[in-house]
């Protein structure tokens, strides 16, 4: 059991069954009464956002959850296979599940996958992707003065925007959260 002097960021409880993540909290005193904590928290199922509030103190429960390291092996239809890097069992995960995150994995990728009560529900992959450009416009020569962006396909098929000195065979770190171009590798 987790009491509410516990809650930070990113920490995971179970209310009514049901697994979420602390995505903001604030504790607060009204006027009259005692201290209470307000959330927003994310159903970590089916990635809705709730708000809650707590009374301070109160106590909610610790929810089963496991993460295991494996490896991505391929998409099966709208099946991820992965691949438990301990006992080499293949796990299959809807795509769907994983929040557009799939749009990051290459194969034999390692990445972290999130059971609950031992079933799949979420995968983790890291803030930051180094991945190889496969597609992108050429820019007309002294059209780099400004700061102009154009698309580009990267090797896991996701587009972003990249400035324009960015060719096919260069190496783009990316930042995984909302698909924006951090830097040439």
């Amino acid at each position: 059991m987790y009491s509410t002097t516990d809650f930070k960021r990113g920490l995971k409880i179970e209310l009514d069954g049901t697994p979420y993540e602390i995505v903001e909290f604030q504790h607060f005193k009204p006027g009259k009464g005692g201290a209470m904590v307000r959330t927003k928290l994310r159903n970590i199922l089916n990635g809705r956002v709730v708000d809650n509030t707590f009374r301070s103190g109160e106590k909610v429960g610790r929810p089963d959850l496991e993460q295991r390291d494996m490896q991505y092996l391929y998409q099966e239809g709208t099946d991820l296979v992965f691949m438990d890097m301990v006992t080499y069992e293949q796990l299959h995960l809807k795509a769907d599940f994983c929040g557009g995150k799939e749009r990051y994995l290459k194969e034999a990728q390692q990445v972290s996958v999130l059971l609950y009560n031992g079933e799949p529900i979420d995968i983790e992959i890291p803030l930051s992707l180094i991945l190889a450009v496969i597609e992108t416009e050429e820019v007309a020569k002294g059209d780099t003065v400004n700061n102009i962006t154009k698309p580009a396909k990267l090797e896991t098929g996701i587009v972003i925007q990249v400035p324009a000195f960015v060719k096919v065979g260069d190496k783009v770190k990316v930042n995984t959260e909302n698909d924006e171009y951090l830097g040439r590798e």
